[in-house]
């Protein structure tokens, strides 16, 4: 207990609390620590400052707060527990607020902590710690300015920003590289809390200039903000490529100080904040992305070590790789990266594939096909993490050729979760590709009508639209047998909707298929061969009856409709759907009441308007209105003639300024209704010039893809300059290649970082600093592949098993062919670390 600096009562205390069995018990150990905490804050405010030897009234510690820097810490650390398991410590936030102004820096954190930790804010003792950390911030010692740095960032909110933001401007040029970090830090907190007070374009201007310290802790505090400000906009930081480029290729080449290095991997923190900056800059630019080919390829290459922290760098980097300008031997290295993964043993690697694999299946879908059984095994694993990231792949993938079997497997999971949320975005989904690569319409009805029984309450209001459009409207006119193609149609929606409606109870179909069942039954239920139509029209009146009145209802008001409907198809109305529409004409609601009474009348005096008020197959048909109302001409006339006031046009009625502008709308268009003129084939010699365009400064002598700069010391050294030598391109495809370079450049050491004289800095900065690139070392022969190998005599394949085989058929299913053969497996999958 000694050793942990612990009095007993604290050591009591934290015992108590692991061993308590219940929360009420907590609560109750917590509620008596209280008790002891205000007792010991009440007597050490009745003392007051005495003197170390005075003796104690209430306890040997009672006394100790203002005198005792152990017990005066020890006491906010036990209010912090006090805070963290959800009680009351406001009490004590004073005696925090005090020791922040403490002369002792251990006391000092310590009051700043328990501030930062407890405080919310909009409280009032915030503000009493603003004068307090602007006389820190200004001070000699190095340990004070830290810890008010931290503390500013913690504690510092939008109205206190201008009060502290010059002292932080002023030591981002300290001495030390602690306190130009965390100054670093604190200016981006407060850009993202007032950023009318610390605009863009000013933290913009700094960090040009932090990114070139000569400390590379200083150059990696100013990762976190470029990537933050170059998500929103990436113009500004489109000339710091090179200059990124370059601390990527020192930082791969272990060149930082051994103490940046993790299990091997040399700053793998900042590797992959690198490449996701670089992620950004290089989308849709080909001329950034020429330049960043070689580096994400040594990057990925380098950072096969066989432990976590060089899987993360390698999986930033495919990321990288489908984000930028497509090159097609990156997104070989990075199909061979998830590769690795997906075959893995490990679950985590297995999931990092898939996600790998889904990122780069959008726009790359034929890397898709050598990971048929691979992903078809994660669909069938026992891990629901890992068969979630597989249907977030299989969704992504889709395609015509496979929607069927993605389409099958996204609802056998659908029917067995119980995630709201997970059950939310499949149903999504499966509307989405359902409705955009149908193979037939039948499939369609089929499929979205699994899907209203399986989650029908999710489901929205324009889906079930869209099926009874479909229904009614078919394949469309005009086309041999398409009317007939589309009677067939009806009928088997009919014949299933019948047939559901006797094998489930119900008051068990969700409310969007009964309303979908009960339209289609209504409108084409005479074309069933398997049901008679009184058969039908009794299914639908058992529906509305018993359980039936507790539907929703505008439920029981589509199967009234669809009653009526079957009534005027028969000529005649049953006994049993009289009685139905009778109850339904003494019902609660005034909508269905008022259908049923219509409907009363109508059968009664004029049955034989029934076909024209209720018409077959009329869903379709337009409705001719006529907008002057020409029947109403004798009753106006007799109106009048009766002494009846003819009708004025308000004078403030601006109809006829409308009419005027919708017929001079008709006369002039705002659309354009030429055509566009046709495309013209581009020839092989025009694609580089094409490319070349799209880059800001573009390439010398009318050249493809602009060439990676040369020479990488600063941010705009060779970039965009339109150097003399052609760059690397493909003849057949027209994309730009990795390129080699040979230059050489000082390292990181003990004096910081030596940039060459020639090349500018990308903001202006100390002379001593910079960044410098050297020529990269010969490649080593990836452990992921070793094409120079000498090939064994390839043995002769065992028999398959029938799981085996109804994988592959899955698997055919799922990517329209048989899976390719694999160009070279690894010898054996990694294991994490």
């Amino acid at each position: 207990m000694s050793g942990m600096h612990l009095s007993k009562e604290f050591f009591e205390l934290l015992k108590a609390i692991g061993e308590s069995k219940s929360k009420q018990e907590e609560d109750r150990i917590i509620v008596r620590e209280v008790s002891t905490l205000k007792r010991k804050l009440e007597s050490g405010k009745g003392k007051g400052p005495s003197h170390p030897g005075a003796p104690s009234g209430g306890g040997s510690s009672s006394n100790a707060l203002g005198t005792n820097k152990k017990k005066a810490k020890e006491f906010l650390v036990r209010l912090l527990y006090v805070e963290m398991l959800g009680h009351d410590g406001s009490f004590g936030y004073i005696k925090a607020v005090e020791l922040a102004a403490s002369s002792s820096i251990v006391l000092k954190k310590t009051g700043y902590l328990l501030c930062s930790a407890c405080l919310s804010p909009e409280h009032e003792f915030r503000f009493m710690l603003v004068n307090q950390m602007q006389r820190d911030l200004s001070s000699s010692n190095l340990l004070e300015v830290g810890t008010a740095l931290v503390a500013a960032t913690n504690l510092i909110t939008s109205d206190m920003v201008p009060a502290v933001q010059g002292e932080v401007i002023k030591l981002m040029d300290h001495t030390s590289e602690t306190v130009r970090k965390k100054a670093v830090v604190a200016m981006h907190r407060f850009h993202q809390l007032a950023p009318e007070m610390v605009t863009s374009s000013e933290l913009v201007s700094k960090l040009r200039r932090v990114l070139c310290d000569r400390d590379p802790c200083v150059m990696g505090s100013s990762l976190n903000a470029i990537e933050s400000l170059a998500a929103v906009d990436p113009h500004p930081f489109k000339d710091l490529v090179p200059s990124l480029i370059s601390i990527l290729k020192q930082i791969c080449e272990h060149r930082l100080p051994t103490d940046y290095d993790y299990h091997r991997v040399p700053a793998p923190w900042m590797q992959m904040k690198i490449v996701r900056i670089l992620a950004v800059l290089g989308k849709n630019d080909a001329s950034a992305s020429s330049g960043m080919y070689e580096i994400l390829s040594d990057c990925m290459r380098k950072a096969d070590v066989g432990i976590n922290a060089g899987y993360a760098v390698v999986y930033e980097c495919v990321r990288t790789v489908t984000a930028i300008y497509p090159n097609p031997t990156l997104l070989d290295a990075a199909a061979e990266a998830i590769s690795r993964f997906i075959s893995s043993r490990s679950q985590n690697l297995k999931y990092l594939g898939l996600t790998g694999l889904a990122g780069i299946v959008e726009s790359h879908p034929q890397y898709a096909a050598q990971h048929q059984l691979a992903v078809i095994e994660c669909l069938e694993d026992g891990d629901e993490t890992l068969q979630r990231k597989t249907l977030d792949l299989l969704y992504r993938m889709t395609n015509p050729v496979n929607v069927e079997f993605i389409t099958e497997k996204l609802l056998v999971f659908l029917r067995g979760t119980t995630d709201l949320y997970l059950r939310k975005t499949l149903t999504a989904r499966i509307c989405r590709i359902a409705e955009r690569y149908a193979p037939t319409n039948a499939w369609y009805i089929k499929t979205v009508t699994e899907l209203f029984e399986i989650s029908g309450e999710l489901v929205g209001p324009d889906v079930a639209q869209n099926l009874m459009t479909l229904i009614a409207e078919g394949a469309g006119e005009g086309a041999d047998g398409d009317e007939e193609a589309d009677m067939l149609l009806r009928q088997n929606a009919v014949e299933m909707y019948a047939a559901l409606l006797d094998r489930r109870p119900r008051s068990r179909l969700p409310r969007v298929l009964l309303e979908t069942m009960a339209w289609v039954l209504g409108e084409y239920g005479y074309l069933s061969a398997e049901y008679q139509l009184e058969d039908i029209l009794n299914k639908l009146c058992d529906a509305l009856t018993g359980e039936g009145k507790k539907m929703e209802p505008s439920t029981r008001r589509f199967l009234a409709a669809a009653v009526f409907k079957l009534v005027a198809q028969a000529g005649t109305c049953p006994p049993h759907a009289a009685a139905v529409i009778d109850e339904c004409a003494r019902s609660r609601d005034p909508e269905l009441q008022q259908r049923c009474l219509e409907f009363q009348a109508l059968l009664t005096t004029a049955p034989h308007l029934l076909g024209e008020v209720l018409p077959v197959d009329a869903s379709c048909e337009d409705v001719d209105v006529d907008v002057d109302l020409p029947f109403l001409d004798s009753y106006v006339a007799e109106a009048i003639a009766n002494g009846a006031r003819e009708y004025e046009r308000p004078e403030d009625d601006d109809d006829d300024e409308y009419e005027a502008s919708l017929a001079a709308n008709e006369t002039v268009s705002a659309f354009k209704m030429t055509p566009y003129e046709k495309p013209t084939a581009p020839s092989a010699g025009t694609f580089g010039r094409t490319m070349g365009g799209m880059g800001a400064g573009g390439g010398a002598g009318g050249s493809g893809v602009t060439p990676p700069p040369s020479g990488l010391g600063g941010a705009a050294d060779g970039y965009n300059s339109g150097a003399a030598a052609a760059p690397n391109v493909d003849p057949n495809t027209g994309e730009p290649q990795l390129v080699l370079r040979s230059n050489t450049a000082n390292v990181w050491g003990k004096g910081g970082l030596a940039q060459p004289a020639a090349a500018p800095a990308p903001a202006p900065a100390p002379a001593s600093s910079g960044f410098s690139a050297a020529a990269p070392a010969p490649a080593p022969v990836s452990s992921w592949s070793n094409p120079g190998a000498p090939a064994a005599a390839a043995a002769p394949p065992p028999a398959k098993t029938g799981e085996q085989l109804r994988r592959e058929r899955e698997a055919a299913a799922l990517f329209g062919g048989p899976a390719p053969p694999p160009a070279a497996a690894p010898a054996s999958a990694p294991a994490p670390a």
